[in-house]
């Protein structure tokens, strides 16, 4: 399945911004599951530096700088995907009730040299975001029985929080903490893939954050607005043996068709869309994002470089 997906992101100041320095993931990386088949991103007004570069993550992040005065920003950026098939037989034929135990892999990462599972304990370790906590640990650990196998331990979170929690914009806030999204049980797609992150980690099983976009169907016989789509976000648990599987707390899922990749890390701050300095700008500015997805085709591979348009 090919995909079309563009993002743009609008800021509008009270006054003239002076200078801005910006750090996006908007592009979207190459995994097993997908391949970015072309990218254009449009700035406005025209900046006076940019550059792509592969961070840490191995995510495409793009950097640029403004340095005359304006009062709008626009970061349109569009991006053909080709989503494989191998990614929708993952998560809808995958038995998850066979392979490596939750005592196995605690084992394997404690001990193991394999290259791999030594990459992988980074993601045990707690970021800015998200730290392990006594409460997370409770939350989970009954599911986690040592002979239960990881995956399907993992697959029953996923369901309880999607059971036990509320899907409210307004309950949190980009710096809201663990606790009190447990407290209040409530959140959004980034709350929830923390959350279920920190618990993971809290038991001592690596769990990185993955942002991307999923494509949203209107009813039967109705047509889908254009920029009705959103930026989603859900998390990957790590399996020694078995490689990294992602689940997706939000939708009670494992992502399949629906769920396209932009970047991965350790939690939201490593892969925030936008993120940046300005000098000036006024108290105030208003921010308007639409996102849209539109299935192209099922079409064979073909390739376009990254290219940068100015305006």
């Amino acid at each position: 399945m090919i995909y079309r997906v563009r993002h743009i992101t609008h800021y509008e100041y009270e006054k003239p911004v002076t200078l801005c320095y910006n750090q996006t993931h908007l592009l979207l990386r190459d995994t097993h599951y997908q391949t970015c088949l072309s990218s254009i991103i449009q700035i406005k007004p025209s900046q006076n530096q940019g550059q792509q570069r592969t961070d840490y993550f191995g995510n495409q992040a793009y950097y640029f700088s403004l340095e005359k005065p304006h009062t709008e920003l626009i970061v349109d950026v569009q991006s053909e995907i080709q989503v494989h098939e191998s990614k929708y037989s993952r998560a809808l034929d995958l038995n998850l009730d066979l392979g490596t135990t939750c005592e196995q892999a605690l084992t394997q990462l404690k001990h193991s040299l394999n290259i791999n599972d030594l990459e992988a304990r980074e993601y045990a370790l707690d970021s800015p975001m998200i730290r392990a906590s006594k409460p997370l640990k409770e939350y989970a650990q009954d599911l986690f029985k040592s002979d239960r196998p990881l995956l399907s331990a993992v697959r029953e979170l996923t369901h309880k929080i999607y059971d036990e929690f509320t899907y409210d914009p307004e309950s949190t806030n980009i710096a809201t903490p663990l606790a009190d999204v447990l407290r209040k049980k409530r959140g959004v797609c980034q709350d929830f893939a923390h959350f279920a992150i920190g618990c993971l980690r809290s038991m001592g099983y690596p769990a990185r954050y993955v942002s991307g976009y999923l494509e949203t169907l209107p009813p039967p016989g109705q047509e889908k607005l254009v920029g009705s789509d959103a930026s989603h976000a859900w998390f990957a648990v790590y399996s020694p043996g078995e490689g990294w599987f992602e689940f997706d707390p939000t939708n009670d899922n494992m992502p399949a068709e629906h769920h396209i990749t932009t970047a991965w890390g350790r939690d939201y701050g490593d892969v925030s869309p936008i993120k940046g300095v300005f000098f000036d700008g006024g108290k105030s500015q208003k921010l308007n994002v639409s996102v849209d997805v539109k299935r192209t085709s099922n079409g064979a591979d073909s390739s376009a470089p990254f290219t940068v348009l100015q305006k």
